[in-house]
């Protein structure tokens, strides 16, 4: 089989490693010249993943189009706010034999859509409805080592999904098959945005209370998000939901949960940002997510609380605040 993987992050680096090493034949698009001819002659991700030696079968272009044609399946791992425009540029290549999979998080801040709905828009019904997105608990550096991780497929082609679960399986890292895309795309964006929350909390020297009531409530909006928008509720308690939630907002290697600390510590957002060669998803999702939950209407209060810290300079210690001491509903849990 041969493979052709768009995006040279650690993730995309990470799957393509992982792709390659199974025996499968390999080429994936890095966009910095440079990088891509260090990861050919080094077999080393220096800038998105360092440090972890590439199967000396992975091959590295700059050329999107010689990255897709003649492939047998295509992986797509960008970041969402580009996503669009990498897709846009691919689509002349792509045809409806390949096998497409996203691994895409984020919510589009211009236009309010999932990553499903933007490909929706560009592709053909053929190519559409027969993609297959992928998601879960996954810090790519673990993943790279070889550590258990487990993450979960959906497409409406069951067909497709399965051939995608038996591919990616490894004695390491494990699939499994869901049919909710939109489920499994709103967790992996919400929680994003959760896990900055959950770093400023930690930054502002709160306890594990604060924490674990976060990422509770958290994804309490997570859920009333996804089922407006036709998620199934049980997805949220799986490992597109739950999961990647408590890995995004506990773990050392969370990008999402740093940012937050640095903010709950009284840094600006500019000036994070400033120094990461990587993206941190849920700075962008904050506003999407956002404007989306007060378009269709959805409550989501910490949501909003992180959109102000983050884009109306709110000091973190009031955004707690007004947390708090919001008026009490009637189905208090709910």
């Amino acid at each position: 089989m041969r493979i052709g993987v768009v995006g040279g992050g650690s993730w995309g680096t990470t799957l393509a490693n992982l792709l390659s090493n199974k025996g499968y034949d390999v080429t994936f698009w890095v966009y910095e010249e440079d990088l891509c001819r260090t990861i050919n002659e080094s077999h080393e991700n220096t800038l998105y993943l360092k440090d972890i030696t590439l199967s000396n079968e992975l091959r590295a272009s700059n050329s999107i189009s010689q990255v897709i044609e003649e492939k047998d399946l295509l992986l797509f791992v960008t970041p969402s706010h580009v996503a669009r425009a990498i897709l846009t540029e691919a689509s002349d290549h792509i045809n409806e034999d390949q096998i497409l999979v996203s691994a895409t998080k984020g919510i589009e801040e211009s236009t309010l859509k999932t990553n499903s709905q933007v490909i929706e828009e560009i592709l053909s019904p053929s190519i559409s409805k027969n993609t297959v997105y992928l998601s879960g608990p996954s810090f790519a550096r673990e993943v790279a080592i070889r550590q258990p991780t487990a993450v979960t497929v959906a497409s409406q082609n069951e067909k497709r999904a399965q051939s995608v679960q038996e591919i990616f399986s490894t004695d390491y890292f494990r699939v499994y098959r869901s049919s909710d895309i939109i489920g499994l795309e709103v967790g992996g964006s919400i929680k994003n945005v959760i896990a900055l929350g959950a770093g400023i909390s930690d930054g502002l020297g709160f306890g594990s209370n604060a924490r674990a009531a976060l990422i509770t409530r958290g994804l309490a909006e997570m859920l009333r998000l996804g089922v407006k928008m036709g998620a199934n509720a049980m997805t949220f308690s799986g490992l597109s939901g739950l999961g990647d939630l408590v890995l995004t907002c506990t773990g050392d290697l969370s990008r999402n949960r740093n940012v937050g600390l640095r903010l709950g510590k009284g840094e600006k957002i500019g000036d994070i940002l400033s120094d990461m060669k990587m993206v941190a998803e849920g700075v962008k999702t904050a506003k999407a997510a956002y404007d989306l939950s007060r378009k269709i209407s959805v409550e989501m209060p910490i949501t909003e609380c992180i959109y102000n810290i983050i884009y109306n300079d709110m000091n973190a210690r009031e955004a707690v605040s007004t947390l708090m001491t919001r008026e009490l509903k009637e189905e208090l849990t709910k």
